[in-house]
């Protein structure tokens, strides 16, 4: 009979105990999931996997260790704890580690007002199958569009339990839904290609196939007959599709971790203005249907709704209860962790104040620049925010689009990008990350 997860963390923090533990906690967590990838109208790939993982991180003093396995016989489960005592007993000590205090822990939640499990039946390799051959069907019906190179559906489901012996137990079940296509366009080295996919929590709100296709053969033509941009000084309209890695770099700094360490380029910037004036960059935790929704932290803290810009100006970093100690802050319930890692801060769902203009409307605004449609490589530094990426997409003259733009690399500084940023509408609501379309008024580009 398969034990119960809840079972099993607590089969963990006993044979903890035995083994000699101060204190510590368990996860467990049980998933499975299906892929089917489809070309030429025939199945190419289908993959299913199920499985268990469990976690034990003890400490004994200040000293802590995680260890982590796939089986969940009583044997393993001894060993692990034996296992982790002998590795915590010779781990360095951290004067900030340690469970949370049980007055801090949640103690109630509604896991279904957030809606992260659809209730439907999981779909059949049939019905994947099925959705997949009919976006790669719908992307090649697109004149100009000469292959598909992907077409890829897939369902997953999982439930996470956590316990620890400060006495906090609670765990909830997520599912998602994904459907996407690569397409490509042109023949020979005139082949562009771009991307269209969906994920969604429930099964009903993923957008058509048909619309995905045809959405990704589109945007591969318009790469056709790509050229390099001229090198000077212009406006960037980041699209919404890659918008949010800019506010990314942001979350990133702000990470307790990273501020603990002084590594970040926002490290003495609490209070001031990091966005432009008006802009709100909010995370709540508990919206409805959306990925990044939880009821507790990897902690076991309950988690909330927090303002981490406030008309421009940063007011809060993003803690788990070591950067909170290290700090001397209040944590912000953002621990995030695995079966086998030990907690990090992490962010859940964010929203960035969106602005009144349309993303063409912006287009008409900028002039002369570029419209970034896809990055590739990464150059960052993490202590003063140079920015350096290879991008393409859209050249605009005259604020129209005139043709692709491949082979440049865009500049400059985060902390003046995202200060001076003009935003627009259209961001989408059931994304962890809703960050729309934003035009930064100058940055270098490298050309010709």
């Amino acid at each position: 009979m398969t034990q119960s997860l809840d079972t099993l963390t607590k089969a963990l923090l006993r044979a903890a105990e035995k083994a000699g533990a101060d204190s510590a906690d368990a996860m467990a967590a049980r998933g499975s999931s299906i892929s089917v990838d489809v070309r030429g109208g025939k199945l190419e790939q289908a993959e299913r996997s199920e499985g268990v993982d469990i976690g034990l991180r003890v400490f004994i003093g200040k000293r802590s260790a995680n260890v982590s396995a796939s089986d969940t016989s009583d044997n393993t489960i001894e060993e692990m704890a034996v296992r982790a005592i002998a590795m915590a007993k010779e781990a360095p000590e951290d004067p900030y580690s340690g469970l949370a205090d049980p007055d801090q822990l949640a103690t109630q939640w509604d896991v279904e007002s957030l809606e992260l499990c659809d209730p439907s039946p999981e779909p059949t390799p049939e019905t994947l199958q099925d959705d997949a051959a009919r976006a790669e069907a719908a992307s090649l019906a697109i004149k100009g569009v000469t292959q598909v190179q992907s077409a890829s559906a897939g369902y997953g489901a999982q439930r996470v339990f956590l316990a620890a012996t400060n006495g906090f137990e609670g765990g909830y079940r997520r599912t998602d839904r994904g459907l996407s296509c690569v397409a490509i366009a042109g023949a020979g080295s005139g082949m562009e290609r771009d991307y269209d996919g969906d994920s969604r929590v429930f099964q009903a709100d993923l957008r058509s196939a048909e619309d995905i296709g045809e959405s990704a053969g589109t945007r591969a033509l318009a790469h056709l007959d790509a050229r390099k941009p001229p090198t000077g000084t212009f406006p960037v309209l980041f699209d919404e599709r890659i918008s949010s890695t800019l506010i990314g770099h942001l979350l990133a700094a702000i990470n307790g971790a990273a501020i603990g360490r002084g590594a970040s380029w926002l490290r003495d910037a609490m209070d001031q203005q990091v966005l432009p004036a008006g802009v709100y960059l909010i995370e709540d935790p508990h919206r409805p249907r959306t990925p990044g929704s939880r009821p507790f932290d990897a902690e076991g803290l309950p988690t909330s709704k927090r303002v981490i810009v406030e008309d421009g100006i940063l007011k809060s970093w993003t803690l788990d209860l070591a950067a909170a100690r290290k700090l001397g802050l209040p944590p912000t319930a953002n621990a995030a962790r695995g079966p086998g890692s030990n907690p990090s801060p992490a962010t859940w769902n964010i929203a960035l104040t969106q602005g009144e203009a349309s993303r063409e409307d912006l287009i008409k605004d900028m002039g002369t620049g570029l419209l970034v449609t896809s990055m590739i490589g990464s150059t960052i530094n993490p202590n003063t925010g140079d920015y350096s990426r290879g991008a393409s997409g859209l050249w605009v003259e005259n604020g129209e689009v005139t043709h692709a733009i491949n082979e440049c690399t865009i500049a400059g500084n985060l902390r003046d990008m995202l200060g001076n940023f003009l935003a627009a509408n259209d961001a989408r609501q059931h994304l962890s990350r809703v960050v729309p379309s934003l035009l930064v008024p100058g940055m270098t580009l490298a050309g010709t």
